[in-house]
């Protein structure tokens, strides 16, 4: 009772048939297919490279703006102790 042999995997793979029916089954294989490779593609897009990247929405400065503008002063605040 451990393991199914092949018989008992048939009879199933038979009952699942019956009940489904091979155009249902069909039409769920593909389905899932589709579901992977549209997983598989934006796993692809998620490591795209960054100047596919889109730009920064309009107001937002970003640090690339900021390294452009030369009228910028970086300060560091200190505490008084």
């Amino acid at each position: 009772m451990g393991s199914l042999s092949i018989w008992h995997w048939l009879i199933v793979l038979l009952i699942v048939v019956m009940v489904f029916g091979t155009k249902k089954l069909k039409n769920m294989g593909g389905d899932l297919g589709s579901a992977v490779k549209g997983f598989k593609d934006g796993m692809k897009d998620g490591s795209a490279p960054a100047e596919d990247k889109p730009a920064a929405p309009a107001g937002q400065v970003t640090n690339a703006a900021a390294a452009q503008d030369k009228t910028t002063i970086d300060v560091e605040a200190r505490t008084k102790s």
